[in-house]
This record gives C-alpha cells, sequence and structure tokens, in this order.
C-alpha cells in the first residue's frame, strides 16, 4: 500500500486526500510540483556521528513550500497556509466528519498526515473504500517492509502521538505465504469485529503475502525494561501514529495470535503474529 501510495504522489497529477475512516475529503484537488522523500526521524542524530564538526543542519527544518509534498516513513508533509480545517486550540489535524484524528501541524503552513489515516486518489476516480483492519495491518507491514529492505533493521517501535510506546515489533521474515480454506476459518471471523472480510484470491482457497513478526505489548506499563533497552538501540527504527491507531494495531495483532495453533503462538516470550501484505 505505502509503494502504491508513492507512485500515486507522482507530480503534475490532480489528487484527492480522503478520510480513510469515513471518506470525507480532506484535502480536495491538489497539485504538486515536488514529490521528495524525507530522511528517518533520527537522522539528526545520525549525523552528529558521522560529522567532525559541528551539525551543518542544526536549528534548520524541512518544511514543504507551495507545490511540495514530503514523504517520511508514516507521514506526509503538505503546505497548509490556505487551508482552514486546523484546530486553533492545538496541534491536532481532525476529520470534519468523524472527529478521527488525521494529522498534526508542525508549523503555521505545514500539516502532517499519517499514511494510516488517509486514503489518496485521483482527482478523476471516485472514493473507494477499504476495510479499516485491511488497511492499517497493510499499510504497517509495508512500511515495515519497505524499512527492512533500505536500512537493513528488523526492530521497530510503534509510538504513538502522544509519545508513548505501545508496541515492540521484531520482523521475523519477509517472504510468507498464507494458505487458508475459506471454509473453516476462525481468522475471518475474528476480524468481524472491524467489520472486515478477507478475501481470497481466488476460488475456495485463499492466499496472501504476509510478514511474520514477534510482537511485545507495552500498554499499562508491561515490558518496560525491554522498551527502554530498545529506546537506547541505534538499531531499532521508531514508527509513530496516532494513539487509537497504535491500539488498533495491537488488537489486530492479538487477534492473529489468537488464530494460531497454540504451540505457535510464542516464540522465546515473544507473541507471533502474521502480519498481510
Amino acid at each position: 500500500v505505502v509503494f502504491t501510495l508513492r507512485e500515486s504522489l507522482k507530480p503534475n497529477k490532480n489528487l484527492i486526500f480522503y478520510c480513510q475512516s469515513c471518506g470525507d475529503i480532506v484535502v480536495n484537488d491538489r497539485k504538486f510540483l515536488r514529490v521528495l522523500p524525507l530522511p528517518s526521524e533520527n537522522w539528526s542524530d545520525l549525523v552528529e556521528e558521522w560529522c567532525c564538526h559541528p551539525d551543518p543542519f542544526a536549528r534548520r527544518t524541512l518544511h514543504p513550500q507551495h507545490g511540495d509534498c514530503f514523504v517520511g516513513d508514516t507521514f506526509l508533509l503538505l503546505n497548509s497556509k490556505n487551508e482552514s480545517h486546523k484546530s486553533k486550540e492545538n496541534t491536532r489535524v481532525i476529520c470534519k466528519r468523524c472527529k478521527t484524528l488525521l494529522g498534526e501541524t508542525v508549523s503555521s503552513g505545514t500539516t502532517k498526515y499519517y499514511v494510516t489515516e488517509v486514503i489518496i486518489q485521483s482527482a478523476e476516480g471516485s472514493f473507494s473504500p477499504t476495510p479499516r483492519s485491511q488497511f492499517v495491518q497493510s499499510i504497517v507491514a509495508q512500511c515495515l517492509l519497505e524499512l527492512s529492505s533500505a536500512k537493513s533493521t528488523f526492530r521497530f517501535t510503534i509510538k504513538g502521538d502522544n509519545g508513548k510506546t505501545y508496541i515492540l515489533i521484531w520482523l521475523l521474515n519477509s517472504d510468507t505465504l498464507l494458505v487458508e480454506s475459506m471454509g473453516s476459518s476462525s481468522s475471518h471471523s475474528d476480524f468481524t469485529l472491524f467489520g472486515d472480510i478477507l478475501t481470497p484470491s481466488s476460488g475456495p482457497v485463499g492466499s496472501w503475502n504476509a510478514l511474520k513478526v514477534l510482537y511485545q505489548p507495552c500498554i499499562q506499563c508491561r515490558n518496560k525494561e525491554l522498551a527502554d533497552a530498545w529506546e537506547d538501540d541505534m538499531g531499532v527504527h521508531p514508527l509513530k501514529f496516532p494513539s487509537e491507531t497504535c491500539l488498533e494495531l495491537l488488537l489486530i495483532l492479538g487477534l492473529s495470535t489468537t488464530s494460531l495453533p497454540p504451540s505457535l503462538r510464542c516464540m522465546n516470550s515473544f507473541q507471533v503474529r502474521n502480519s498481510f501484505c
């Protein structure tokens, strides 16, 4: 999904940003002249390790100009000087219709939108809804896959917009193929909590490409020592999402774990989960 998103963000195309939860238009008929990738969130820390002189980028921020779209690991930065939907009380950007958190204002002229909260489509087409849990797990799976391939990092912390760590994820492998008989599926009934129905590729047997991950929940001070150790480890990559989405992801992980046979649910104190991509 992330790859498709970046493909859809090609310059000089009229695009519409929709709220993924309700389909309300967030950004209408926007054309970008430049679509540029951002460095990872901890890039400034790495610069200090690389440079033998004072950081040349200190006190400098990357803000998109008119016609720019900057693409981060889990978010997009847009120039928003002409938009009026931002909250004046704080930095949160809220959907007008369903009140879902879509992003935050980074500065007076820059808005951050989380990739888990918006669907971007051509202005020539119409809004095509995607079930929430399928969208979230697919976005997160593609983020993990892309980062592990580009940076050879396999451990991730899932953080909320409040700064709290919700989940520790260890990517085990990225070449899993799940094959499931549609007649005797327990996972399908689990996912109806989100109103989702996983559709097979064809015929009576469904198959999906998936990532296999190990994870530890960190809510209510669980696994605090391990989370603190990962926080100080440069080999761990942080991913930031809205706090509500972090809780959704944790529930998705838990539902997948319970759908596995008991003997396959844990590995070295971590819980096992297959994430569809």
